[in-house]
């Protein structure tokens, strides 16, 4: 896994990740497992909290979580009844080869060694089986959007992940994308408490953190699309890549 102090920071603030990270659009979900049949076996790669396995489980499948982080692994059991997570990783995932019908990642792929993660998710899935990275992405061309971004340091840059994510290895056929549309109904406080789940505030100083605040509560007290409003709606594209395994 890379940059790991970034990405196994989250486990600190678990509780708050489920609470104010937005979920998945079902139809992204659907979308992601449109070659298998309910019910099907379903592992959830860098599970957190269980957002996207709790989608999966909506769906009729069966999940199967895997999650480095201890921290990430207990507010998931707490969060989704009847689902302990393995503790593993993309490059490490403690399954028996075959055992998937679909690998699903939400928000976690760009943690990931590609090339190790590549072979690991092609040996547990089954000949024909699914591999899909998800990721829920602000809308950076609404105007405030980009300018809560740009103050909170984020890079959720939906072009950057089409150029990047252009095939999985031999392993895979070719790559298709989904794109789903959807918006979240937020206080500015939710806002908030949802960028601070962001890696970037973990791993920052306090005098950065402080900042950030600052400004994040100036903009919505003064941009003329959130001044005097109790809660915004904040825009998201949820991207899918999906692959067949060969």
């Amino acid at each position: 896994m890379t940059d790991p102090t970034h990405a196994l920071s989250f486990g600190a603030a678990a509780t708050d990740y489920d609470r104010f990270r937005p979920r998945y659009p079902q139809a992204a979900v659907r979308w992601a497992l449109a070659s298998v049949e309910a019910p099907a076996r379903v592992v959830d790669l860098g599970a957190g909290t269980g957002i996207l396995s709790r989608a999966i489980l909506d769906l009729g499948h069966e999940v199967l979580p895997v999650e480095p982080d201890p921290g990430m692994r207990a507010q998931l059991a707490a969060a989704t009844p009847g689902s302990t997570a393995l503790a593993g990783s993309a490059e490490s995932v403690p399954l028996p080869d075959g055992t998937a019908d679909a690998v699903l990642v939400g928000q976690a792929y760009h943690w990931f060694d590609k090339e190790r993660a590549h072979a690991e998710i092609a040996r547990v899935l089954r000949t024909g089986g699914t591999f899909a990275p998800i990721w829920n992405t602000r809308d950076g061309s609404v105007g405030w959007v980009a300018e809560l971004d740009r103050i909170a340091e984020l890079h959720d840059d939906a072009g950057d992940l089409t150029e990047k994510i252009t095939d999985f290895g031999p392993a895979f056929g070719p790559v298709e994308l989904g794109e789903f549309a959807h918006r979240v109904t937020l206080t500015p406080d939710e806002v908030l408490g949802m960028l601070r789940t962001r890696s970037n505030w973990l791993t920052a100083t306090p005098r950065q953190r402080q900042r950030v605040d600052s400004e994040l509560r100036e903009l919505f007290a003064t941009h003329p699309d959130l001044a005097g409003r109790e809660t915004v709606e904040l825009p998201y594209r949820t991207l899918v890549f999906r692959a067949r395994r060969r």
